[in-house]
């Protein structure tokens, strides 16, 4: 009795633990999801940056243009 409650015991140690290790593998694939997010905003934000001073300066082109 008492060696059936240990070995059931164990499976369930083992099977925590493989759902632990899922659980993490899980996490750092959308840790890194979030990173490759994170650097793509980043990037259009500055390519965002760079057409606002077209923009601007197109603009500014215009105006001297038309006076």
């Amino acid at each position: 009795m008492i060696e059936e409650k240990i070995v059931a015991a164990l499976e369930k140690i083992r099977a925590l633990k493989l759902q632990n290790e899922e659980l993490r593998k899980r996490v750092n694939s959308l840790e890194e999801t979030l990173r490759q997010k994170d650097s793509e905003i980043e990037n259009l934000l500055k390519e965002r940056q760079i057409i606002k001073k077209h923009i601007e300066t197109l603009l500014t082109e215009l105006d001297l243009q038309l006076e």
